[in-house]
């Protein structure tokens, strides 16, 4: 079994349309993902729709010598849809999908402790007409909390073949496999289930009585943890703990592994310099790519350990009840909770959070969590936020028995979740008030202590990510503003006029990096930068950063290398102004940082999230308003956190 990789633009071509097209279908929370992975080997291509972004996700099992695709369709409690991602399901099941045929059967999944429920999608499913099979999961579960599931009289009521499933145990799963390879010849109903609402409710009830199915007692850990968690004031409470504790974990336990990748870049660094005589070759291998890439890969630590904390606290079951009580924020900004879980995917990247916004019925409030979007602190800005917290607070600071950088961490995310908020309040007044809001579900699981293989796997998925960026955008980035630090040439008669030693190294670099073209460029921009206390070299970083926000991480480690190859990090923290008013003093001040920390925090700076803004609002006018206001608020509030900081500090 493997997984097989779909074309990246969403397009159906690359699927081999002779080969089995086996489609997953069921609500959120029944464990759809988990079989998915069992039987593609755990691991998928994501890609898009055809003429739309709902992301999909395609595998391939291998089985018995023959392939088959299997689609994990978008979760949905219904196929009357009222969003578009739950359209695109409807049109997949009914071969509406541009390109593409109907999926020639379909895996209902459903969870056996909420069997009632999903009966009435399985109904809707089996009227489609598509060859089909129930799989049930969490049968362990139901029998642990006293329910009972008879699966034998339970596919005979139905008239379909049914599998019980424990997915992330792989129990079931063998089985599921031979069921697959004779999914030409599965038995159907003889009648369809009925539509009219009364008789259906008849029908699952009629069902569940000849199965001899026996709803599962509560759950009375969940019931007591949620009557904390879930209670106005003592769950903001524990949100609020378990997000310091987060971002203090992320410092804390970090920063070891952090020092064993610097060590590492650096041992490669000086293999270059010892071995590879030409200069400008050291040069580019040591400091471009080795040093500019090194820089932001040595964040790797901190990215692996946030999303491992994400990915365990999904698994558990918290975030759903952090979404609950986020629903009440969320009703403030008018907006509805569906718009949190687009909000939250942002945490990892902007991107899939503006996707998810698909889930949205109202077109105002999509297009009011695509501005807001943005500002919610992705992954891209962690390394920023690391290095500058690390020149600005002392990692030995403490406030009681909390570090003072997580603190400072959590200050920035959470700036991020009100600015965030109000954004979207502002683009909701402006957009006038809304219709008739929908029915929002949001169902809150049962606890669950996720296995390790699953929580090692999401976060080895988004530091996959992050890494990818790292060998791709970051690494052109870094080459060419390393030709920019060292272009012109300057001869040893130039330098020498000049009052540079040729013989003195780190005379020479400084010099260089000063007088290029990236110092040219820096200076050239240094009227808007001023005011916020930057220089030419934070300038230069600033502009970089526009390809993705990483590599102003890279272009300092650059800058910092060209002016002491040696010692690139004590340079980081020694750099002065060379020239102007003032000349001489350092740079990274504390108003400086935080100008730097704030207008990171608001400004919008990564291409591809312009990109998909163009693609989900049909035109440029929204990316653009998007930039401008980010932009300009980045500036004024990093003006305005420079202004406060001074006068706090008594600084410059």
């Amino acid at each position: 079994m493997s997984a097989q990789c779909h074309d990246a633009d969403g397009g159906g071509g690359g699927v081999d349309v002779t080969t089995p097209r086996i489609a997953l279908a069921g609500s959120p929370n029944a464990g759809k993902t988990s079989v998915f992975n069992a039987l593609t080997g755990l691991r998928a291509k994501t890609g898009n729709y055809p003429g739309v972004t709902v992301s999909r996700f395609i595998g391939t099992s291998r089985i018995a010598g023959d392939d088959y695709l299997i689609e994990d369709l978008p979760g949905t409690y219904s196929l009357e849809p009222i969003s578009p991602d739950e359209q695109i399901m409807v049109d997949v099941l009914d071969g509406r999908i541009d390109g593409e045929r109907r999926p020639d059967a379909v895996l209902a999944v459903v969870d056996a402790t909420t069997l009632r429920r999903s009966l009435r999608f399985v109904a809707q499913v089996l009227g489609r007409g598509l060859p089909t099979a129930v799989v049930v999961t969490f049968t362990d579960e139901l029998t642990a909390r006293q329910g009972s599931l008879d699966v034998e009289a339970f596919e005979e009521a139905l008239g379909v073949p049914v599998i019980r499933v424990v997915g992330n145990r792989g129990q079931g799963i063998d089985r599921l496999r031979e069921v697959i390879i004779g999914w030409r010849s599965w038995s159907a109903p003889v009648l369809a289930p009925p539509a009219d609402r009364a008789e259906l409710d008849a029908w699952v009830t009629s069902v569940l009585a000849f199965a001899g199915y026996r709803s599962p007692g509560r759950h009375t850990v969940t019931q007591r943890v949620d009557a904390v968690l879930l209670h106005p004031v003592a769950g903001t409470i524990v949100f609020i703990a378990v997000m310091v504790l987060f971002f203090q974990t992320v410092f804390t336990l970090a920063a070891p592994l952090q020092g064993y990748v610097e060590t590492f870049f650096g041992w490669l660094s000086g293999l270059v310099s010892t071995h590879v005589a030409n200069p400008w070759l050291a040069g580019l291998l040591g400091d471009a790519i080795i040093g500019g890439v090194g820089s932001v890969v040595v964040f790797v630590p901190q990215i692996m350990l946030l999303f491992l904390l994400i990915a365990f606290l999904e698994g558990v079951g918290y975030m759903s009840r952090a979404a609950f009580l986020m629903d009440r924020v969320m009703a403030r900004a008018g907006l509805e909770g569906r718009a949190f879980v687009s909000l939250l995917s942002s945490f990892a990247c902007a991107i899939p959070g503006i996707m998810a916004t698909r889930s949205l019925p109202s077109a105002k409030d999509r297009l009011a969590t695509m501005m807001a979007a943005p500002l919610i602190t992705c992954s891209a800005r962690l390394p920023v936020y690391v290095l500058m917290i690390g020149l600005l607070v002392d990692p030995s600071a403490h406030v009681g028995p909390l570090g003072l950088q997580g603190l400072i961490m959590f200050g920035m995310y959470l700036l991020g979740a009100v600015s965030a908020m109000l954004a979207a309040w502002a683009f909701k007044k402006i957009g006038g008030r809304r219709g008739t809001t929908m029915p929002f579900y949001m169902e809150m699981p049962p606890y669950r202590l996720p296995t390790l293989r699953s929580v090692l796997i999401a976060m080895w998925e988004s530091a996959r990510t992050f890494v990818r960026k790292c060998s791709t955008i970051i690494a052109a980035t870094t080459v060419a503003l390393w030709l920019l630090l060292n272009l012109p040439l300057h001869g040893d008669a130039d330098l020498r006029a000049h009052g540079v030693d040729p013989a003195n190294d780190t005379a020479v670099s400084a010099y260089v990096a000063d007088h290029s073209y990236a110092a040219g460029l820096g200076r050239l921009v240094s009227p808007v930068f001023d005011p916020l206390g930057f220089d030419w070299r934070i300038n230069i970083g600033v502009l970089s950063a526009q390809s993705a926000r990483e590599t102003f991480v890279a272009t300092l480690g650059q800058v910092a290398a060209a002016e002491d190859p040696e010692h690139p990090a004590q340079a980081l923290r020694a750099m002065t102004h060379p020239d102007g008013p003032r000349a001489g003093q350092p740079v990274f001040t504390a108003p400086t940082i935080a100008a730097l920390l704030v207008y990171f925090a608001f400004a919008l700076q990564c291409m591809a999230t312009v990109g998909i803004l163009r693609r989900e609002t049909g035109g440029w006018k929204w990316p653009l308003v998007a930039f401008t206001y980010l932009t300009t608020l980045a500036w004024l509030m990093a003006f305005l956190a420079r202004t406060v900081t001074a006068l706090v500090t008594g600084s410059g």
